[in-house]
Order: C-alpha cells, then sequence, then structure tokens
C-alpha cells in the first residue's frame, strides 16, 4: 500500500488533503458506486472510512443489492507476442516470475 491509501475489507481507497478546508478525504477506489469519506485527524478520516464501507455494505444487503466486490489484485494484460516473450526474458534474467517482475516495474512506475 502506497502512503496515500487506507485499506479495509479488502477496499482500498485514496486519501488526499484538502488544505483550504483544513481536511483529510478519501475515495474508494475500483468501484462504479461511489463512497468518500472526510476527517480532520487521520484518526477520524480512517473511521468515516471504516463507516461508509460497513454502510455500503450494509446498505447493499438492505436493499438486495449484489456489493461490488474489492479490488482482487488480478489484472490481465494483453501484449503482442514478440512483448511477452521479451517481458519472460527480461524476468528469468532478473531471477523472477512474470508476475514479480511486472509488479515491481509498475511499483516503480507509480512511486509506490
Amino acid at each position: 500500500m502506497t502512503p496515500n491509501t487506507l485499506s479495509y475489507r479488502g477496499y482500498v481507497a485514496s486519501v488526499e488533503f484538502d488544505s483550504r478546508d483544513g481536511l483529510f478525504w478519501g475515495k474508494v477506489l475500483g468501484l462504479i458506486d461511489r463512497i468518500t469519506f472526510e476527517g480532520e485527524t487521520v484518526k477520524e478520516l480512517t473511521g468515516d472510512f471504516h463507516r461508509a464501507i460497513d454502510f455500503y455494505l450494509e446498505d447493499c444487503a438492505k436493499t438486495g443489492r449484489a456489493a461490488e466486490q474489492p479490488l482482487s489484485g488480478d489484472l490481465t494484460l494483453h501484449v503482442d507476442p514478440e512483448m511477452h516473450g521479451a517481458v519472460l526474458a527480461a524476468a528469468r534474467a532478473a531471477g523472477k516470475s512474470p508476475d514479480q517482475w511486472a509488479a515491481e516495474i509498475f511499483a516503480d512506475a507509480v512511486g509506490k
């Protein structure tokens, strides 16, 4: 997890600070449904995040809607065979599986 994210019950959210209003706010990532939360302190922010997820799941259960599932961590990429071979060769040269190698490349790319 990056420094600007929170995780609860498998759901991951990004967090930002609004200096104008003096509060932290966040949104859950990877869902069509919009779930947001806020707080003046990290403790308030975290509590509101937990309440927002719990409310979302309870509301879905009450209304008979299926709750969207948190991100699984599985990512499927489609590349041409030449690129596939190059990735496999680079991963092997690094002594890693293609998944491990790609995860490190992605982490570097997003500054993690």
